[in-house]
C-alpha cells in the first residue's frame, strides 16, 4: 500500500482579528514600487513642457488655477479643473518630481514617507470634490483624481520595497538649509520684483507673497495680487532661483547617510587574523587594512569585506578577505547593508575568482586593466629583451647609487621618522593618492612586516623611497613610490630590478608591481590585423594618456616582463557607472570635493588620530 500523505490544515483566522488580507507577492510590490517611480517621471516631463512651451503651459495653467487647493474664486474663474499629483506648470513641482524619481529608485523609506503624506491628503481632497457638481461635471478631474488615487494605491502595495534608510541628522540639516535658502532665494527674488514691478502702490508683503508664489508655479497663481505686475524674466528667474533653494532642501532630507564608520581595533585584529592565514591568495589583501575603511563580516567570522563610502557609493577593493567558501556570507552582508543605506554597490580591483562570485551576486564585470606580478625566480637581466632595462640599471649604478632592503621593523624610529618627512616633501601634490592599491600611511608600527627600499646618492644623502606591504608570507604588493625630482632618471627602476634581484634576502618570492589600466586594449591595438574599433579605442586612450599616465604605466610595468593577472569593477547597474566614477576619482585622490568646515574637519581629524593611536598601541 502506498504510503499514507500527511495533509497539512493551513490555520484558520481568529475570530476576534477577523479576516487576515493577503499581503501582496514581492513581483507585485516590486512592479509597484517601479510603477511610482514611472509616474514620478511622466510628471516630471509634464512639468518640464509646461514650463518650456507656452501653448502647454497656457493649457496646463487654465487648470492649474482651478485646484481645489487654491482660493475658490480661482476654481470658480478657471471651471473648476484640477491637475494630477504633482502636475503642475512650475520649476519646483518638476524638480520634486525629478527628485523623487532618484530617491525612489534607491527605495529610501523617507521619500516613500513623503509622497504618501502629499498624495494621500491630497487624493482623499479630490474624492471630496468630486461630491460637488461643479468638480464632478469635468471629466478630467476623475482622471486626475484616478492618477493619484493609482499612485497612492501603488505607494501602499509596494511599501515594503522602500526601507532604506536615511542620516538621522537629515531633518535638521534640512530645516537649517530650507530656512537660509528662503531667506537667500526669497530676497533676492523680492528685490527683482521691487525692481522691475510695472505697477505703483504695492507693499512689502504684497512683493514677498508675489515672490513666494511665483516659486511655486509661472502660471496665474500670484496673478491675484493685484498690485504686483513683474516681467516674464523676472518670474521665470524666480522659480529657478527657488527650484534651485528647494534642490538643496530635498538633498538634505534624502541624503544617505555618509558611512564615517572607521576600521576599529577590533575588526583590525579579526581582518589580521584572516590575512595571516589567508593572505597570500591576493596581492591587494593588507590594504584592507586602510583605517578609513569600513568591515561586514560573514556570518560565520571567516570572510570580510572592506569598503568605504564615498558620495553614497558603497566602494569595496580587491578581493574579500578570508575563507573563499565563507566569501558569499560575507559579500551578502555588504549588499544587504548597501540596499539599507541606499548606498550604490561598487567593487575595484577584483581578481577574477572574486569577480565570478561577486556576478552570482548580482553584479556585472568590467575588465578594468591588469596587474603586474614578477615572479623572482623567473626575472633575469639576461637577454636582448631586457637590454634597455639592463643599460638603466647599470647607468644609475655607475652613478654611484645604492639601495638599502628592510623591513619597516627594523628601521629605527628616528630614521623612520626623517624618511617619513621626506615622504611627504616629494609627494606630487598636497593630496595623498591611493585607495585601492595602497595603504595610506607609512612607518606605523603594526606594518613592521612592511618592506621600504632606500635609495642613496655618491654623498650618501637619500633621493627615493618605496614601500612594499606583505602578500602572505613570501610576496610584497607595491604600496608607495616618491623621489627626489631633482635626482637622476630612472632611480625607481634601478629600485625595482634591485629588489627583484637581491629578494631573496627578505624571503621574497614574487612581487605585485603598479596596476596597467587597460592594458589589453594597448598590447592588442597594436599587433598586425586589430579591427578598426580596437585601433580607435588604442587611439583615444593614447591621447588621454598626454595627461593621464595611461600608457606609460603600462609600458613601465611591461619592461619587466610579468604575468598579467585581470583586475576587474563590479557595478550593480550600468547607469550607475558615472556614479561609481566620480567616487572612485575621489576615492583615488584625484577628484576633491570643497572642504567641509574647519571645525567639523578638525573634530574628524582628531577622531582619526585618537583612533589611529589607540590601534598602534595594541
Amino acid at each position: 500500500m502506498p504510503a499514507q500523505q500527511s495533509v497539512v490544515i493551513p490555520p484558520q483566522p481568529n475570530a476576534r482579528r477577523g479576516l487576515t488580507l493577503p499581503s501582496p507577492s514581492p513581483r507585485l510590490r516590486a512592479r509597484a514600487a517601479a510603477a511610482t517611480v514611472w509616474y514620478l517621471r511622466l510628471v516630471a516631463v509634464l512639468n518640464v513642457v509646461a514650463v518650456l512651451s507656452v501653448p502647454f503651459r497656457q493649457e496646463v495653467n487654465e487648470h492649474n488655477t482651478g485646484r481645489i487647493t487654491m482660493h475658490r474664486e480661482h476654481a470658480h474663474h478657471s471651471g473648476g479643473f484640477f491637475t494630477p499629483y504633482l502636475a503642475t506648470a512650475g520649476l519646483v513641482s518638476a524638480t520634486l518630481a525629478i527628485f523623487f524619481v532618484l530617491v525612489m529608485r534607491r527605495r529610501k523609506r523617507a521619500a516613500w514617507v513623503a509622497n504618501l503624506l502629499l498624495a494621500g491628503p491630497l487624493f482623499a481632497l479630490y474624492l471630496l470634490a468630486l461630491t460637488q457638481d461643479q468638480y464632478r461635471s469635468h471629466v478630467f478631474n476623475w482622471g486626475s483624481a484616478g492618477l493619484t488615487g493609482l499612485f497612492v494605491a501603488a505607494l501602499l502595495i509596494g511599501r515594503r520595497e522602500f526601507n532604506a534608510v536615511g542620516d538621522p541628522s537629515n531633518p535638521k540639516l534640512a530645516l537649517a538649509v530650507g530656512a537660509g535658502s528662503i531667506l537667500v532665494t526669497g530676497g533676492l527674488g523680492t528685490l527683482l520684483v521691487h525692481a522691475t514691478n510695472k505697477l505703483h502702490g504695492a507693499s512689502l508683503p504684497d512683493e514677498i507673497v508675489y515672490t513666494l508664489l511665483r516659486g511655486v508655479s509661472v502660471g496665474p497663481l500670484a496673478d491675484h495680487i493685484d498690485n504686483v505686475h513683474a516681467p516674464r524674466w523676472v518670474d521665470i528667474t524666480i522659480n529657478i532661483l527657488l527650484a534651485a533653494a528647494f534642490c538643496l532642501v530635498l538633498y538634505a532630507c534624502f541624503r544617505s547617510p555618509r558611512g564615517r564608520r572607521r576600521l576599529s581595533v577590533e575588526d583590525e585584529e579579526g581582518l589580521r587574523r584572516l590575512l595571516d592565514k589567508h593572505g597570500a591568495r591576493d596581492s591587494l589583501g593588507y590594504f584592507a587594512l586602510r583605517r578609513d575603511k569600513a568591515v561586514t563580516w560573514s556570518p560565520t567570522g571567516k570572510a570580510a569585506v572592506t569598503y568605504r563610502v564615498v558620495g553614497a557609493v558603497s566602494l569595496a577593493s580587491g578581493d574579500p578577505i578570508g575563507d573563499p567558501e565563507a566569501w558569499p556570507g560575507a559579500i551578502d552582508a555588504w549588499l544587504a547593508e548597501a540596499r539599507r543605506h541606499a548606498w550604490t554597490p561598487a567593487v575595484m580591483g577584483a581578481g577574477e575568482e572574486a569577480g565570478t562570485i561577486y556576478a552570482r551576486h548580482g553584479l556585472d564585470a568590467l575588465e578594468l586593466g591588469d596587474e603586474a606580478i614578477v615572479d623572482v625566480d623567473d626575472f633575469s637581466l639576461e637577454g636582448r629583451a631586457m637590454r634597455v632595462v639592463r643599460q638603466a640599471h647599470n647607468r644609475v649604478r655607475r652613478a654611484g647609487y645604492t639601495v638599502r632592503i628592510r623591513r619597516h621593523e627594523d628601521i629605527p624610529d628616528d630614521e623612520m621618522a626623517t624618511l617619513i618627512e621626506l615622504a611627504d616633501q616629494w609627494r606630487d601634490g598636497a593630496t595623498e593618492r591611493g585607495f585601492s592599491m595602497a595603504l595610506g600611511r607609512l612607518g606605523d608600527p603594526r606594518d613592521g612586516r612592511c618592506v621600504l627600499l632606500e635609495c642613496r646618492d655618491g654623498d650618501d644623502r637619500p633621493r627615493a623611497l618605496l614601500s612594499f606591504v606583505p602578500w602572505g608570507e613570501h610576496g610584497l604588493s607595491l604600496d608607495l613610490m616618491r623621489r627626489d625630482r631633482n635626482s637622476e632618471n630612472g632611480l625607481m627602476e634601478f629600485m625595482v630590478v634591485e629588489l627583484l634581484l637581491r629578494a631573496k634576502e627578505i624571503d621574497v618570492e614574487r612581487v605585485s608591481l603598479n596596476f596597467a589600466m587597460f592594458r589589453a586594449v594597448f598590447e592588442r591595438g597594436a599587433r598586425l590585423g586589430a579591427g578598426p574599433f580596437l585601433r580607435l579605442w588604442r587611439s583615444i586612450l593614447s591621447f588621454f594618456s598626454r595627461w593621464w599616465q595611461i600608457e606609460s604605466l603600462y609600458r613601465a610595468n611591461a619592461k619587466y616582463r610579468p604575468v598579467w593577472e585581470p583586475r576587474f569593477l563590479l557595478f550593480a547597474k550600468s547607469s550607475d557607472l558615472p556614479r561609481i566614477g566620480i567616487a572612485s576619482a575621489r576615492a583615488e585622490g584625484f577628484l576633491t570635493v570643497p572642504a567641509l568646515p574647519s571645525f567639523k574637519r578638525r573634530k574628524e581629524q582628531s577622531e582619526a588620530a585618537a583612533e589611529g593611536a589607540v590601534t598602534s598601541s595594541c
